[in-house]
């Protein structure tokens, strides 16, 4: 006998509670935590440049933060969000696309972009929200976009990026492209009623999607314990009737491999694929949170040491692809090119005010128009109050 669907169904004659416990998703592993493969494991094909290409800009993405961070504390930008610990998700699943993939980011995929071409002065202009930024200053920090590397515009507001996702993805399978789109998510946001709507109809629709699922194991405060009682995300997706596996973030190779497969078998078939990637999120969730609130030291201290960029260095040097002194000295050269770069950037001038108006109609308004004149009388009367047009920081 069959449902609606032509699914196969089982008749059974007496009752049998299903409660989801029987369904436990695997995590694929390749590396070691001492930067060895398992016995058992093949490492993706990855030529040398690839391989360092993706290692440094894992390191990039770790330095920017770091110097970012600082930045904030120092109140040069009023906000920003690391990635410690999770840079091995964005970059390694970013280098397995096409350039002619889309990718819609939550907000601690910096990695991906940085990847993808997008140059130090471009983020720190967008951080800095000056003139040069691609947004004209109307974004708060780290929400990126840049359309020549079809990477979407990052918004605030949860999991709106997964329906819209969909959306994309549909219209690159109706227009036969060879490409895909991947979204990029953390387990708090699959809370939201969009992850749910979005998925269903990426299964419906069959679109060529990636839904990578950042499982860092906090939704800001809030352990993943207290967010769900089932195997994680991915056992979700299994009940919409999408491919699932799960990953461990922290494992570059492993994170690649899997986003390698999940596209390769897309482009064959139009259908959408959801990656859960198990990692830790060693900073804290933002510039505005305190972790030691709600977790351990010692647990902090368990996960650095699976940091994923120690464990890719080590498979490098294994196989005589890095060496320490050349490492250190990128890594110096990095350091003072941010610096440069945020100093740069910090003494441009901010977006002309008429820009704030711009982008949304053909011509503004009238009454957008008043609006800015009315801004414009209050910034010059007051002028001690507003940097309008003037260098430095907030």
């Amino acid at each position: 006998m069959t449902n609606p669907n032509n699914a196969t169904i089982t008749m059974v004659h007496r009752v049998r509670f299903v409660d989801g416990h029987g369904l436990t998703i695997p995590t694929f592993r390749l590396l070691k935590d001492d930067g060895h493969l398992y016995a058992d494991a093949t490492a993706p094909e990855l030529d040398k440049d690839r391989a360092l290409a993706m290692y440094h800009s894992m390191v990039a993405t770790r330095l920017l933060d770091e110097r970012m961070l600082a930045a904030q504390r120092q109140g040069r930008i009023s906000f920003y969000l690391q990635s410690l610990g999770e840079e091995a998700q964005a970059v390694a699943s970013a280098a397995a696309l096409a350039p002619q993939d889309m990718i819609l980011a939550q907000y601690r995929e910096q990695g991906a972009l940085l990847h993808r071409g997008f140059t130090l002065d471009q983020f720190m202009n967008q951080l800095f929200s000056n003139a040069d930024d691609l947004g004209k200053g109307r974004q708060m920090p780290v929400h990126y976009g840049c359309r020549e590397l079809n990477f979407m515009t990052i918004s605030s507001p949860l999991a709106t990026q997964i329906p819209q996702a969909t959306g994309f993805a549909y219209g690159q399978r109706l227009a036969d492209e060879q490409s895909i789109t991947l979204c990029y998510f953390g387990e708090g946001a699959a809370s939201e009623g969009d992850f749910h709507a979005g998925l269903n109809m990426a299964a419906v629709l069959k679109t060529p999607v990636i839904f990578f699922c950042r499982n860092n194991g906090y939704a800001i405060s809030t352990p993943a314990s207290e967010q769900f009682v089932g195997d994680g995300i991915a056992s979700r997706a299994v009940g919409y009737g999408i491919r699932t596996l799960r990953v461990d973030g922290a494992d570059t190779l492993a994170v690649y491999e899997a986003t390698r497969q999940a596209r390769e078998l897309m482009l064959k078939e139009p259908q959408p694929v959801l990656i859960e990637a198990m990692s830790y999120r060693l900073g804290a969730h933002s510039s505005s949170d305190d972790p030691s609130g709600y977790r351990s030291q010692q647990e902090e201290e368990r996960w650095r040491k699976r940091d994923p960029i120690g464990r890719y260095r080590l498979w490098l040097q294994h196989q005589g692809w890095l060496n320490e002194e050349d490492d250190r000295r990128q890594t110096d050269a990095l350091r003072r090119q941010i610096l440069e770069a945020m100093k740069l950037a910090e003494q441009r001038p901010r977006p002309p005010l008429e820009s704030i108006i711009e982008d949304v109609y053909a011509s503004p308004p009238a009454y957008l128009e008043r609006q800015l004149e009315q801004l414009e009388r209050q910034t010059t009367v007051h002028p001690e109050h507003y940097s309008v047009g003037q260098g430095g920081g907030r």
